[in-house]
């Protein structure tokens, strides 16, 4: 049961992430991260990469896959974010 119990918390920690795909997908298609507050992004992200360095080396293998799909997906969204972001600047001058 607890074998059991622990592959189901390591697909989850790795799926939880893939739930960034939809808002990766939406900034794209509108070409607009204006909806996304960039301090909250940034700070969220932030907090992820002060994670990250124990979630490498953890033993809880649930924690670490977590860490490296949640870093690598989030990631994403704060580029994507930031470039439209720029872009939206750039295009005002």
């Amino acid at each position: 049961m607890e074998d059991c119990l622990l592959k189901i918390g390591f697909w989850a920690g790795i799926a939880v992430p893939f739930f960034n795909i939809p808002l990766i997908l939406r900034m794209i298609k509108r070409k607009s991260s204006a909806d996304i507050s960039l301090i909250w992004a940034v700070g969220v992200w932030v907090c992820f990469m002060l994670m990250l360095p124990s979630g490498l080396v953890s033993e809880d293998v649930n924690f670490k896959a977590f860490s490296i799909a949640n870093i690598t997906f989030f990631s994403v969204v704060v580029l994507v974010a930031i470039r439209y972001r720029i872009g939206k600047k750039n295009d005002r001058k």
